[in-house]
């Protein structure tokens, strides 16, 4: 899977923009759970968010839903689309839509601790910490968790949190805080 890097996130590499899930690879699967045509739908959906058509992608994620009501990866593209738009609570409950059909869905997981992050650190904390169980190498993850951690004052936390995400992204290296890396 890809992740489109969002400049709004404030993280690197963050994938709170787009998630531009080619139904393929691993999401293989999903095509044989549902019709070759709610695949299809997923695919126009991305494809109208990478062109920057949020009210034609939004539209056919809920036609997706309509045809597969728990399907992931609309709940998730509606979220982004929400959260895009500063509609917070509307891009919270697609998150947690997302989550309720695979409750270890990396990016949903990461979107949701971003959303949660300033007024609920702990639970983007638990968030994020699901992320990276889910993906161990999502960079990002360990990012924004060394962030979280160092403004809570757990510095020694943070600072493995940030090696981390600079071992397996080395160009988050610029990003990290002074005296997090010496």
């Amino acid at each position: 899977m890809a992740f489109a890097e969002s400049p709004s996130s404030g993280v690197p590499g963050g994938y709170t923009q787009v998630l531009p899930v080619e139904v393929q690879g691993e999401d293989s699967v999903l095509r044989g759970h549902v019709s070759e045509d709610v695949a299809a739908l997923v695919d126009k959906g991305v494809d109208q968010m990478n062109r920057h058509d949020l009210v034609g992608a939004s539209n056919t994620f809920m036609q997706v839903l309509k045809a597969d009501p728990g399907n992931k990866y609309a709940w998730y593209n509606l979220g982004v689309i929400a959260h895009q738009g500063n509609k917070l609570t509307s891009a919270r409950r697609a998150y947690e839509k997302a989550l309720k059909t695979d409750p270890m869905f990396g990016p949903a997981l990461y979107n949701q601790a971003l959303l949660v992050q300033a007024s609920d650190p702990d639970r983007a904390i638990a968030l994020l910490k699901r992320a990276i169980a889910s993906d161990p190498k999502a960079s990002t993850a360990y990012f924004l968790l060394g962030e979280i951690l160092a403004k809570r004052g757990s510095m020694s936390e943070a600072k493995d949190a940030f090696i981390l995400a600079v071992t397996i992204d080395p160009q988050l290296r610029s990003e990290v805080p002074p005296g997090f890396l010496d």
